[in-house]
Order: C-alpha cells, then structure tokens, then sequence
C-alpha cells in the first residue's frame, strides 16, 4: 500500500483497530469486527500539535493509569469485538491514541523498572528478573525515579496498586520517591483475600497491612477517586496500576472461586493456585476488562468534579502484551514474548489544557519516553549519573517536532528485539535471527532475513552494542 494509504488510512475512518495496523490485509477485518465503533466516532486525524499561542502555561497533574496484562486489541477503540470499553474509547476520543506503543519488556516488573527509572530494566540488578519473585530483589531505593525527581521539582506523589519493584523490608514505594503507597508489593494476587505470590497477605497503605477483603480493583478505584477528588496544592502525580485483568480470572461475583484459591494458596500451591490454570474464560476475561474500564470512568468523573481535568495528563496503557484469554488480532506472540503480542500495548493520552482531541499517532514510542516526558513536562531534570535510554516527546506534542528516528531496544532471556523505522529484529528461543517490515507486516509472518541479510546484521550489531551496555544475566 502507498505509504499515504498505510499511515493516513486510519485517522481517515476513525476509532478502531483500522489505523492502528496500518498496511495489513487484517485491516479490514478489524474494521468489519469494529464497525459500530467505527461509525459512531467522529474520524481521528494525524496528530498535530497545537499553535503556540494554545500551549499550556502551568506544570499539569499527571495521572498515569497501568493495566495489567491487557492485550494491544483488548479494548474496542483497538479493534475488540467482543469487548465494550466507553470510558477508555471516551478517553482516547479526548486526546491521542497511539497505535505503536510499546511496554520496556515483555513482563510485569521489568517495564515498570523501566517506567519508573526511564532506563534499560537490564541497569539495574532487580530489572534482570522477569519478573521478580524473590524478597531480596528489588529497585534500589537510592536510583532516582519518576517520583523522587518530580518531588524534587515540587510534585506530591503517590503510588495506588501494583508496585512489583520489590518487598519489604528493603524495597518500597515509599522508599523510592513516592510520598503515599496504597496497594500490593508483589506480582499477582488473589483478589478478595488479597494473598499474594509469596503466599502471605499483599495490602498494605505504607508499610503497614491494611484489612479490606472486598474485590481488589473496587478498593483500589475508590482510594484514587478520593486521591484525586483532594484539594491539592501543587501539581501531584499518581501512578494507579491496576492488577486487572491479570490472572486469576475473578470477578466481583466470584467471592466462592476466590476462597477456593485461597485455600490453594494457605496449602502451599501458591504460584499453581493464581495462574488459576483450571479457571477463566473468554467471557470472564471480557468481565474484568470492562469492570477495569469502568473503574477508570470512576476516577476520570472524580478527576472531572475536582476542577482539575483541564490541566491533567492522563496517560493508559499496559505493563506488556496480553496472554491466554486476550485479544491481540492481528498480532503475533503474547506475555512475556518479543514478538508483537507480547510488547505493543494499547497507550492512550489526553490532556485538555496541551493536546487537542481525536487524534491517532503512528510514531513508536515505549515505556522509558514517557518517564523522559513527563520529567521535563514536570520542570525535573534527570539525574546525570542515570542517564535516561528514553526520549522525551514534548516536543513532539507541544512543538511541532519530529520524533528523531532511534532505536527502541528489548532484551529478554532467550528473547532479543530492536526497532528500526518499519524494520524489526528479533531473535526466537531457538536462537534464530529474524527481519520483518512491521510497515507491511505487522503479524510477523514474513521473514526478510535473507532477502535483507546486510540490514539484518546492521540490526543485530545495533542491538549487540546497547546490550554490551547493560548488566549480564545471573547465571540460571
């Protein structure tokens, strides 16, 4: 397809799928699956920054919202045809909905390092995990953070669900920059009894346990509602993570199925009991996706009745690709995989006071941009002994300017990956090189390996040089 056709051809039709795998033959597919969204939105447009004369004047309120292994297609403004999502296709109708997003790896606790610290997860010992699961690793409280530098630069900071950076006594929220922590330490848990991937009970408002064995995504919702209803005075950022819809598979009506694991767990089958092998459903998946969207609407109506949504940032996306109830059409692989499946996930912004509304980017951004972002949109700067690996884009959205083409970089245990333009390498668990032309081919099906064999080994020494960089692997 010409290129005006692949990258234009979205924005032209509006919110779904459609735009957001531009130059495939599943495009159409996707639009069909999504017809009634697709009609009943107004078409989005390319993005473009405001005029000077509409930029914002005062620092904004950042709002960055985390689901938990949500697929790139999960949610009906990507293409979902099975899955009702208002509130985040509302959201994403506001402001500007990215479509090659992507997390800092392929699991929980790597892209939250990565996030967090705006580097490579592989800089830091606790980012060579994936993920973590042992009370000894953790983000080393004296690396400086999202948090700690924007408190720096005046900000209030909080932190309300999945922290999965590591357990006390070493590692904490409340130890790496944030002023408030109310949420779970570990990776997963059972979402009544709140008993996590260690086996012991995961709720805690500081360092302290705190008693609610109401279903999890219900009391996390209500504590950001009452976080961002406050009558705040500076500008605040809350990281809200949400486990949903993260393993088990559990809805508010499954109070009965959740005792059962917790008995699980209480016997000692901890891991066993939470992937909850034998449980879910692609209905009940559809359940928790859209009992996250609504407890997103929840806090966005709070956001609104406070006065503050004009000059608040919202940005939504997932810690990495979804897995065995998700919907990722027309994507290949899934959690914890290179492949598309496993890192490109859905990524939403919106910010009435700095961006218009109804817009679609196609520029590839991850994880570690929008640490970058949001340090200079807050007035911080990094800190020059941690150099940050992402860039920032608020001259991207504010400015007018071109997103300089660069790398993006992955590393994964049997896994490699570098994005280049449309051209992506990725090394398989059998240790084989492979080329595709994400432009072309977003499902990675055609390999151009031998065809490209000298942009092949350009790609593979690219990515060889930024891993010589990076912290080796513990041995296994």
């Amino acid at each position: 397809m010409p290129e005006i056709t692949r990258r234009v051809f979205g924005g032209l039709v509006g919110g779904g799928a459609v735009s957001a795998v531009a130059g495939t033959s599943a495009t159409a597919s996707a639009a069909t699956a999504s017809a009634a969204t697709a009609t009943a939105a107004p078409a989005e447009r390319p993005f473009r920054s405001r005029p000077a004369a509409g930029r914002p004047r005062r620092r904004p309120n950042i709002l960055f919202i985390l689901g938990d292994d949500l697929g790139w297609a999960d949610l009906s403004s990507y293409g979902a045809p099975h899955i009702r999502t208002p509130h985040l296709d509302r959201l994403a109708a506001q402001g500007v909905r990215f479509t090659d997003a992507y997390s800092g790896s392929a699991t929980c606790s790597p892209t939250r390092f990565s996030l967090y610290t705006g580097r490579f997860p592989g800089r830091t010992k606790g980012g060579l995990s994936e993920p973590l699961g042992h009370r000894s690793q953790g983000l080393d409280p004296n690396h400086p953070t999202l948090a700690s530098l924007l408190k720096k630069a005046g900000y209030a900071t909080a932190l309300i669900g999945k922290w999965h950076c590591g357990w006390l006594p070493d590692y904490s929220p409340t130890k790496s920059g944030w002023d408030e922590f109310f949420g779970n330490f570990g990776g997963a848990l059972e979402y009544f009894s709140k008993l996590g991937q260690l086996g012991d009970y995961d709720l805690y408002e500081g360092d302290a346990t705190y008693q609610d064995l109401r279903y999890y995504t219900t009391v996390l919702t209500e504590r950001a509602v009452e976080y961002v209803g406050r009558d705040h005075d500076r500008p605040w950022l809350l990281n809200l993570n949400f486990t949903t819809p993260h393993w088990p598979w559990l809805t508010e009506d499954d109070a009965e199925t959740g005792a059962r694991i917790a008995a699980e767990i209480r016997s000692g089958s901890v891991l066993g009991a939470l992937r909850h092998d034998d449980g879910g459903s692609v209905e009940k998946y559809r359940e928790m996706v859209e009992n996250l969207d609504a407890s997103v609407g929840r806090v966005l109506a709070a956001l609104r009745r406070s006065g503050q949504e004009e000059n608040t940032l919202v940005v939504f996306a997932s810690d990495n690709g979804g897995e065995r109830f998700s919907y990722q059409w027309p994507l290949s692989g899934a959690k914890s995989e290179l492949l598309e499946g496993g890192i490109r996930v859905p990524t939403i912004l919106r910010w009435p006071a700095g961006v218009d509304a109804r817009q679609v980017s196609h520029v590839p951004v991850y994880s570690p941009d929008w640490t970058a972002t949001l340090l200079e949109l807050g007035g911080a700067r990094p800190h020059p002994a941690y150099p940050l690996d992402g860039h920032s884009l608020a001259g991207y959205l504010l400015r007018g300017e071109e997103v300089p083409e660069r790398d993006l970089f992955w590393r994964v245990r049997g896994n490699r990956a570098l994005r280049r333009g449309d051209w992506k390498y990725y090394r398989d668990a059998d240790g084989r090189d492979h080329l595709y032309d994400l432009g072309t081919d977003v499902r990675e099906q055609a390999d151009r390996a031998a065809e490209r064999s000298e942009l092949l080994a350009e790609l593979r020494t690219a990515w060889e040089r930024v891993d010589g960089t990076l912290l080796p692997y513990p041995a296994a």
